[in-house]
């Protein structure tokens, strides 16, 4: 998603909540059980309610996830991390800014994790080097908020759930719509059986605002940087621009292109409402189909899963597009007796069996959830509960994001065996379930399979 800034990242405004809770029903309390409800962000803490975070990663995602930090008074930011020297010194910007106070500053993640005065980490690193950081944080006694996806393949994801259980940590992952109101209200009426039985669910993702991103020859590493650093465990290649900042999520090595970008926030909502089992099989198909594009992951590609009791189907295509019923991007719960229809500007159901001149049912969005999301993982921070968007949760969704790229990448429909959590009969496919780490980095936990 584009990043936030601490403008974007102010909460509901009065009026809306007013317009919000003045629906009806559906927007009573009961409706946001699932929802946890914090305190506000204006009062001041003592000083043994401080929680002290550090910060690993801080380009754009990164600084405007600590400007959401800084809503809450007791957030303070002891360090900054990253490999480029122009990010080390936005965010330090951002810290002396909002504390007050100048950050030490360090290009190796480990000097962050080494702290003993830290109580929780950020980690908004490219999607490759979102598991070792949260791992060994994990092992250094220190809370997580990650950023989604966990990681590039299935099978980190589950090394970062055990390391999490083994040291009781709190970690969240940043799918900020687990925390929106009207995202729990859609939640709630697809679950009320309003709907009739819902077998078909899709969610869709055209972007024109991507900006481009034209073949560009290897060049040299750009002053300040430490590109070994950032490579990291991702194979050894050259300095190319188009695979570093913003860019490298349309390629393997670094992520999984839009199918885990933004289909990881679409797919979380769709799982909240479908419950938690698990997709039987999946399969994929698109490709590279944009003019003079350097994407290794698919610009257009429809992963179709196959669900116990239900089809889920997501698409995406990068440029301009219309997707269902105009709307560049959202998402559908299609049952026997009609469809919701859900976006972050609100959501709207209209009945398959509408009578004459029949509106359709309208609700208004509730704003940016990424307050609420953080404020809920501070908030466990302090009371050692689970997140709402806690490991489990995220590898369970990312993990349906990741198959539908297995599936893309290897060209075949594949059979799941979620128990195992292997591809069932099909090696070569089995292999994109993990990664292969560059010595001389290793992941703690890392499942044999």
């Amino acid at each position: 998603m584009k990043p936030s800034t601490a403008a974007t990242a102010a909460s509901i405004s009065s009026t809306n909540r007013r317009d919000f809770l003045k629906r009806g029903a559906w927007a009573a309390g009961a409706l946001y059980g699932g929802l946890v409800v914090s305190r506000g962000y204006g009062q001041a803490p003592a000083a043994s309610e401080k929680i002290r975070v550090g910060i690993i990663g801080s380009g754009g995602m990164g600084r405007g996830d600590l400007a959401t930090f800084f809503m809450s008074p007791e957030v303070e930011c002891p360090i900054v991390c990253d490999v480029d020297d122009k990010n080390i010194a936005e965010g330090a910007k951002l810290v002396e800014k909002s504390r007050g106070k100048a950050p030490a500053t360090t290009k190796e993640f480990r000097d962050v994790l080494d702290r003993k005065d830290l109580d929780c980490v950020l980690v908004a690193t490219p999607d490759h080097w979102h598991a070792l950081p949260t791992v060994m944080a994990c092992q250094s006694g220190k809370d997580v908020y990650v950023e989604k996806p966990l990681a590039t393949s299935i099978r980190e994801g589950r090394a970062m759930i055990t390391a999490a259980e083994k040291h009781n940590r709190v970690v969240q992952m940043g799918t900020q719509w687990r925390s929106g109101q009207h995202f729990a209200a859609a939640v709630e009426y697809v679950q009320s059986g309003k709907l009739g039985k819902v077998t078909l669910v899709r969610g869709w993702a055209f972007h024109d605002w991507l900006p481009a991103c034209p073949k560009k020859p290897d060049g040299a590493v750009p002053s300040g940087v430490d590109y070994e650093r950032w490579l990291g465990p991702a194979p050894k290649r050259p300095f190319n621009e188009n695979r570093f900042h913003f860019n490298f999520r349309w390629f393997w090595d670094y992520a999984g292109g839009l199918m885990t970008d933004w289909g990881v926030h679409l797919i979380n909502v769709m799982l909240w409402a479908m419950g938690p089992q698990p997709p039987k099989a999946v399969m994929s198909s698109g490709g590279n189909l944009n003019i003079d594009e350097a994407w290794e992951t698919p610009d257009n590609q429809i992963a179709v899963y196959e669900f116990p009791d239900y089809m889920l189907i997501w698409e995406h295509k990068n440029g301009v597009g219309i997707g269902l019923n105009s709307r560049p991007w959202g998402i559908s719960f299609t049952g026997s007796l009609g469809t919701l229809y859900l976006t972050d500007a609100g959501f709207e159901v209209q009945s398959e069996r509408r009578k004459g001149g029949e509106e359709p049912q309208k609700f208004p969005g509730s704003g940016d959830p990424r307050p609420a999301h953080v404020r809920n993982f501070l908030d466990c921070v302090k009371s050692r509960q689970q997140p709402v968007e806690n490991l489990k949760v995220g590898h369970h969704v990312s993990t349906v994001a990741h198959l539908g790229n297995v599936a893309q990448r290897s060209g075949r429909k594949i059979y799941w065996d979620h128990t195992k959590e292997q591809v069932i009969g099909d090696k070569e496919a089995d292999r994109l379930v993990g990664v292969e780490y560059r010595a001389p980095w290793k992941l703690p936990y890392y499942p044999e399979v």
